[in-house]
């Protein structure tokens, strides 16, 4: 089993110091052993043809084309000598066996398993359940069913409306009936309009009487069918379940004490309660379990994409990305455990000599200009802040926060001071009458001069605090661009947000369908640097009190 890993050259990595600690999985700048590692499993990738998967890199593609993520980690075996391991997540060409990469931590697709063996008796439920539903006379009794249910309720409503014309016309001939006859003939006369009443119901009565039968008559017919289906369903549901429960326990993860723990009792101690689709095929669960297994000590990891992005996601050919924390972070507290991990660089924070410089200041509200690398409310595990700083020493009375830039966005920020200036410019918002126009560096050079974009997005549930492009559930999300000026190797613009989606600049920048180039220094979808470089520059909006408009610019700091 050992012989996955690539041992480096001792020349090679001479002059490389080992970590201290192991890689915060969830944030991290790869170790210099780790861009090695990456570096030569991408030469594989380039030069290797046997791999018979469509990662996109070439222009003969017809739809399959699917990028994957690959991870590298570092490792020391038993005798002290560095190498790594490789692994990608998922299924690589709908296979789990490939010679260079370490095996799943369970094999669902082994000769045999458990898995295949349920699986082809549910796939032979599915067949049975589509060959009903493919029958002839159940399909056309679907058909007869919601065509009966069309027919009688337009019939029954026409009839309806007739009769009450009936009743309306029998009311203006008791009045006219009344003027002209005496007591006896009136009488003679109501009677014979009770008869019509009585008749127009007994016709209304007959006729839903009659389409309620036919109705029936159908259902009856159709729950023949039914009734093989229904027990198919729950027997396919049920396999489904167990087989399910099954794949759980064998999920079986190790960590340097040789402790194991399934995958169903992981995820039972999350607000997730059981696993999401996926749990335990990233690629660093494959790679620790391999580790552990074999005695390597784990030195350090990275992992990188490889191939066209996806429609959704943020993901760039050869850059790095952490680990995903919906899936992987349950998993890996536990793989981790008793191992010296760095710390997590987005709990502390930025030394930053620049203090909240306030812009303008009324009885209403306070306009700051927000340094980068400041939060603009308190975190879980960071107090300061612009609602902080406000509350602390620049305001003499509480802070209301009504809108909010990312830590790393510079710029201007407004912040009421009283309820009622809240409650109207939130309002403001709302309504989207702010005009804000935010200044970005993009990591390449634009040919266009400007345009808009327009893609829905939405949270990626477990990926948080990352958001999704889709089309279906996502929320409606347009910016405006203009190109300022081109540098060498990126681009100045200006964004108009007509939306205020969260992450929507950042996103509409570096989506492949938006400006597909992520803003310089975004660490979430681009490449990380010294800070991102969005400002928000201006900001126009009604005073709540004088209703005058108010307008507030601050050039960016780059």
């Amino acid at each position: 089993m050992g012989d996955k890993i690539d041992y480096f050259s001792d020349e090679l990595i001479k002059d490389i110091a080992l970590p201290e600690r192991f890689t915060f999985p969830f944030f991290y700048e790869p170790h210099p052993l780790s861009k090695l590692a990456a570096a030569d499993l991408q030469q594989y990738l380039e030069t290797h043809t046997g791999l018979d998967h469509n990662f996109g890199l070439t222009d003969d593609t017809d739809g399959s084309a699917i990028g994957k993520m690959f991870g590298v980690l570092v490792v020391q075996d038993p005798t002290g000598r560095l190498g790594y391991l490789s692994a990608f997540s998922g299924k690589l060409a709908n296979s789990n066996d490939h010679w260079k990469f370490v095996p799943p931590v369970f094999d669902m697709l082994s000769e045999n398993s458990f898995f295949l063996n349920g699986l082809e008796f549910i796939t032979a439920i599915n067949t049975r359940i589509d060959e009903l539903q493919a029958d002839e006379k159940y399909q056309q009794l679907k058909l007869d069913i919601e065509q009966a249910a069309i027919t009688a309720t337009a019939e029954i409503t026409h009839l309806k409306q007739q009769l009450k014309a009936n009743k309306d016309n029998r009311k203006q001939l008791r009045t006219q009936l009344k003027e002209r006859l005496n007591e006896a003939e009136y009488a003679i006369a109501e009677a014979d309009i009770i008869n019509q009443s009585l008749a127009d119901k007994r016709q209304l009565k007959y006729l839903t009487d009659n389409w309620a039968a036919r109705q029936a008559e159908l259902k009856t017919q159709l729950d023949q069918f039914e009734s093989i289906l229904e027990p198919l369903k729950n027997e396919r549901k049920e396999r489904s379940a167990d087989l399910q429960q099954q794949i759980f326990e064998q999920y079986s993860f190790l960590n340097k004490y040789g402790q194991t723990k399934s995958l169903q009792a992981i995820f039972s101690e999350t607000p997730f309660g059981k696993p999401p689709a996926g749990s335990g095929e990233c690629a660093m669960p494959k790679l620790l379990q391999f580790a552990f297994a074999n005695n390597y000590t784990p030195i350090a990891m990275a992992e990188f994409w490889w191939g066209t992005s996806p429609k959704s996601e943020i993901r760039k050919h050869k850059q790095f990305y952490p680990a995903c924390t919906g899936k992987c972070k349950p998993i890996l507290a536990h793989m981790l455990e008793g191992i010296a991990i760095d710390d997590n660089p987005l709990l502390h924070v930025k030394e930053d000599s620049h203090p909240l410089e306030i812009v303008f200041e009324d009885d209403s509200f306070v306009v700051v200009n927000k340094p980068s690398g400041l939060r603009s409310v308190p975190g879980v595990n960071i107090e300061d802040s612009v609602y902080s700083r406000l509350k602390h020493g620049l305001l003499d009375t509480e802070p209301l926060i009504i809108h909010r830039l990312d830590m790393d966005t510079s710029g201007l920020l407004v912040v009421a001071k009283t309820q009622a200036a809240h409650k109207h410019i939130q309002r403001q918002f709302l309504q989207r009458t702010v005009s804000k126009r935010y200044t970005a560096l993009i990591s390449k050079v634009l040919d266009q001069s400007g345009g808009m974009i327009d893609l829905p997005l939405g949270p990626d549930l477990l990926n948080r605090p990352r958001q999704l492009v889709c089309f279906e559930t996502g929320k409606k999300s347009v910016t405006k661009w203009e190109v300022v000026k081109r540098f060498p190797d990126m681009t100045k613009v200006n964004f108009w947000p007509l939306t205020g989606r969260t992450h929507q600049l950042r996103m509409h920048s570096a989506h492949e369908s938006g400006l597909n180039a992520p803003i310089v220094g975004d660490d979430l979808y681009g490449t990380a640097s010294e800070r991102m470089y969005l400002h928000a520059a201006e900001i126009e909006f009604i005073h709540p009190a004088t209703r005058e408009k108010m307008r507030f610019a601050v050039e960016e700091g780059f």
